[in-house]
């Protein structure tokens, strides 16, 4: 046992364990006779209340790449990382207002199932293998690896395999319930995370207070660490000029300023909260009410992200600069650990639950999507097309137990190269390049009718295309000064474009593209979806719970533009 943990840690942990595990099983004797109903397995369709569904957003999207990386990035850049959740509210409203209704009117219970349903079979078929692939070996081994490092840090360094098994167990443990099991126990996950979250962030603002001679007080502490870094307090990062150093020429090069609002922030957010199976699938069984208010009862908890996810790091940053925090190893990643260090006795237990939490939830949620989309989009198609409703509960699990098998293997001896780059990159990377021609297909798919199928297959290939091409090589072959885009030095001997302005470009080209295809197309696809007024409007209490969030989204920007 590492002196960092005690005995009192492994006590809060092992509590945490088993209450999970407890409500878990009570959840899965209570809908044991929907066991081999199909819809209920994958979508716990009709049993979700709106609190239900808004934690699992929540805790299927927070996870070790936010703790770690997010953490990290506030250490580094500050609160304009705070921009990645706070604009995901005001996605998360458009998404209940405009994406759910379509998807609900239209019965769509996977994104696959969409795509068939308003283009072809073919584009279906594309996507649904690209997903597997993707959540498989880009997300759910990014998230394993990931967080096994980070708690065998805490635990400390001798490990990593026994964790990264204890892990891949809890999730497979609660995914193979299916939906309603993985959603309510999201439920206590989202709380241990919030809860722990807090803790660690208000111990690391008291630390601060008492570093700096004002007390054990955590607004104090903050009020310090707005007074030791300002510039850490700013949302807006500067465009560099030509006395711009390297690292502020970094800075901009991880979230360029104003262009970020005007280009890559929105796809990042539309694609991910609107158009992915892993984080739709939790509204897809509701009603359109109870979706719409658990989607922005997820869209106010993410107000409450920076502050759990991003403090601790900018905490972090005000020590390290001051030479309070020898113990930072690992460059801005190390951030958020070496803030836990602080923790009393039992607290650093309660904060290795948190991540726990987060890591458990989001791999749970991850293998229950890679299994409806096999499932229903692919086995039920193309292999087995007479399967029954027990016999796709079955296969569903047995993928569950597949994939959780392939990303405990690819991560054993991080075959992929995750440790290289770092989770948090790993991900932006392989997701960032094909989000724009997603999104674009999704978009238009939605709200506008004339879109034809080739379009959308020409989009899907285009949108990667350009992403590879404006990220890699556009500097190289067109310059590093255009009307369509500045490129500065990385620091490594080459010139980039900043990410976001990346997805911009390729989004804006793919569009374009799509919509010319369209044109040689009916007027009228047959195949576009029946949308009308009635679909889009909201009740007074859906109209307060956005009023509210915007409101304080304004404030904040306010505050800290």
């Amino acid at each position: 046992m590492n002196q960092n943990l005690t005995l009192a840690d492994y006590a809060v942990f092992i509590i945490y364990f088993i209450v999970v595990s407890v409500y878990g099983y009570t959840v899965y004797r209570k809908r044991k006779q929907d066991e081999h109903d199909a819809k209920a397995y994958f979508l716990a369709e009709g049993n979700l209340t709106w609190w239900a569904i808004g934690a699992s957003l929540i805790a299927s999207n927070i996870s070790a790449e936010q703790f770690i990386g997010m953490s990290g990035e506030g250490f580094f850049l500050g609160i304009a990382v705070a921009a990645y959740e706070w604009l995901a509210a005001v996605a998360l409203i458009i998404v209940a207002v405009w994406f759910i209704p379509v998807y609900l009117k239209n019965k769509i219970y996977t994104m696959p199932q969409f795509l068939k349903t308003r283009y072809n079979e073919s584009t279906a078929l594309i996507m649904a293998v690209f997903w597997l692939f993707l959540y498989v070996f880009v997300n759910l081994t990014s998230i394993l690896y990931l967080g096994a490092v980070a708690i065998n840090g805490l635990a400390g360094g001798e490990y990593l395999h026994i964790i990264m098994i204890g892990l891949a167990v809890f999730a497979l443990f609660i995914s193979l319930g299916g939906m309603k099991v993985v959603a309510y126990t999201d439920v206590i996950q989202v709380a241990v995370l919030i809860i722990g979250g807090l803790v660690t962030s208000y111990i690391a603002l008291t630390t601060v207070g008492q570093y700096f001679g004002v007390g054990e007080n955590a607004i104090e502490g903050f009020k310090v660490l707005m007074r030791e870094a300002p510039e850490h307090f700013k949302m807006i990062i500067p465009k560099p000029t030509a006395t711009s150093s390297q690292l502020e020429i970094d800075k901009y090069l991880t979230f360029p300023g104003l262009m970020s609002y005007l280009a890559g922030i929105w796809i990042i957010n539309l694609n991910y909260w609107g158009c992915n199976q892993y984080i739709t699938q939790r509204a897809l069984g509701a009603d359109l009410q109870t979706a719409r208010t658990g989607i922005l009862f997820a869209g106010m908890l993410k107000l409450l992200m920076p502050l759990i996810v991003m403090l601790p790091g900018i905490a972090a940053y005000v020590l390290y600069q001051n030479g309070h925090l020898p113990q930072l190893v690992g460059g801005k990643d190390g951030a958020y650990s070496a803030v836990l260090t602080f923790l009393p006795t039992g607290l650093k237990g309660l904060s290795v639950a948190a991540l726990t939490a987060a890591i458990v939830a989001s791999l749970a949620g991850k293998v229950n999507s890679i299994s409806t989309i096999y499932t229903l989009d692919v086995h039920k198609k193309y292999i087995q097309k007479n399967a029954g409703e027990k016999q796709q509960v079955n296969i569903g699990r047995i993928a569950v137990f597949a994939a959780m098998l392939l990303a405990v293997l690819f991560t054993w001896n991080d075959l992929l190269g995750i440790g290289g780059v770092g989770g948090f990159t790993y991900i932006q990377k392989y997701t960032g390049f094909i989000s724009p021609g997603v999104f674009a297909m999704f978009f238009l798919g939605m709200f506008w009718k004339r879109t034809t199928g080739t379009a959308a297959i020409v989009g899907v290939i285009l949108g990667f295309v350009l992403s590879v091409l404006f990220n890699e090589y556009a500097p190289a072959l067109f310059g590093n000064e255009t009307l369509l885009y500045t490129a500065y030095p990385n620091g490594k001997g080459a010139f980039e474009i900043p990410f976001h302005i990346c997805m911009g470009l390729s989004f804006f080209f793919t569009m374009l593209a799509m919509i010319g295809i369209s044109f040689a197309g009916p007027k009228v696809n047959p195949k576009a979806f029946e949308i009308d007024s009635e679909m889009f409007k909201v009740k007074p209490q859906t109209t307060v719970l956005i009023v509210i969030t915007l409101l304080i989204i304004v404030a904040l920007y306010v505050k800290f533009w």
